[in-house]
């Protein structure tokens, strides 16, 4: 028996409703808010954070013409002098030097380096990159090991490794990262040989081959990883102990799902959530650890130059270095904020 009307049922059959890309859709535009607030926000921050700088260089009892004399200003006439405080206009009034200061960064000028008699944006654009590789590398293993290592102490709580592991963490945690690179360098460039003791390259190096780098940097991300890792091992291990306690994984556990199962797809998952708010608010501190390793391992970032433009007085370096963190500090921020709303549906990001 035929159905003359069966195919024009199935055409104008309702198409069902589409569900998840209605939902992707509200979430990108969630996402879109959350980057303008988080804009709005840094503006603030950012014009804070200079006028601090000004603040404290304006307290600072040091003479920016003397400092960049050197030797020289101690048989320097003080008209030579008085002509590179008006050069560099340091005897203007601190609202006009940071107006003048303001404008010249809206136009892309970040100043000239005293410390490093050339532009500063021609340090940052040389050096920042280093410091961002190893502070990257850093992450990426402190993260790995501290997930995995956190992960089985606090699967077996209570056991030998746990305990050898907690202590570890509390007898690293009270070791300065600088200490720890000079131990390193001790045993493993000096006493044993293994790897070298600074660096980027080999002396003899004519260019920056990857292997070698790579070979260089293997005792500096190693120190820096090793000086943060009690912070997300110690806080994985509760993490996941407690995720441990919860319905769901003891339910898993009650229907025979194997221990792996349960321990890396049940407890492990639950515990990222709080653990991705960690990397966010601990990436300033490992910014910093960056720059002791930097000049402990005499590596070409930032770390070096910052530390003399320190010693040197050099305000446009340590200006741009102290905002160029900021921004790096308020990205992650935010991208912690886009990561956790992505690992739980749940996240309303346009509240």
């Amino acid at each position: 028996m035929e159905h003359p009307h069966l195919d024009e049922d199935i055409v104008t059959a309702p198409a069902p409703a589409k569900a998840p890309t209605a939902r992707r859709t509200r979430r990108l535009a969630g996402a879109g808010a959350v980057v303008r607030r988080r804009l709005l926000v840094a503006v603030p921050i950012l014009a804070a954070t200079s006028v601090g700088m000004f603040a404290l260089g304006a307290a600072s009892p040091i003479d920016p013409a003397q400092q960049y004399a050197g030797a020289a200003a101690f048989t320097a006439s003080e008209e030579n002098l008085a002509q590179i405080r008006a050069n560099w206009g340091v005897d203007d009034p601190l609202p006009v030097q940071y107006a003048r200061w303001v404008g010249n960064l809206l136009q892309g000028d970040l100043g000239w380096s005293t410390s490093r008699h050339e532009p500063v944006a021609s340090v940052l654009a040389a050096r920042a990159g280093w410091t961002l590789l190893l502070v990257a590398l850093a992450l990426a293993l402190v993260l790995v090991a501290s997930l995995v290592l956190g992960t089985l102490a606090a699967y077996r709580r209570g056991g030998w490794f746990d305990r050898a592991l907690r202590a570890t963490a509390y007898a690293v945690q009270s070791m300065p990262v600088f200490w720890i690179g000079l131990a390193a360098i001790a045993v493993f460039a000096l006493t044993l040989g293994w790897l070298p003791a600074g660096g980027l390259t080999d002396v003899a190096a004519t260019g920056t081959d990857p292997a070698d780098v790579a070979h260089h940097l293997v005792l500096p991300v190693t120190v820096l990883a090793l000086s943060q890792a009690p912070w997300f091992v110690l806080f994985i291990r509760d993490a996941v102990a407690d995720s441990l306690r919860d319905d769901h994984v003891l339910a898993a556990r009650a229907r025979g799902l194997p221990g792996r199962t349960v321990l890396f797809g049940h407890a492990l998952r639950t515990a990222l959530l709080p653990f991705l708010t960690l990397v966010g608010t601990h990436l300033p501190e490992i910014v910093g650890g960056a720059v002791l390793v930097e000049t402990v391992f005499s590596l070409p970032g930032l770390g070096a130059v910052t530390v003399h433009g320190a010693l040197g007085s050099d305000f446009p370096l340590l200006a741009a270095i102290t905002l160029a963190t900021t921004v790096v500090v308020l990205t992650a921020n935010l991208a912690t904020d886009l990561a956790y709303a992505a690992a739980d549906p749940r996240v309303r990001l346009d509240d």
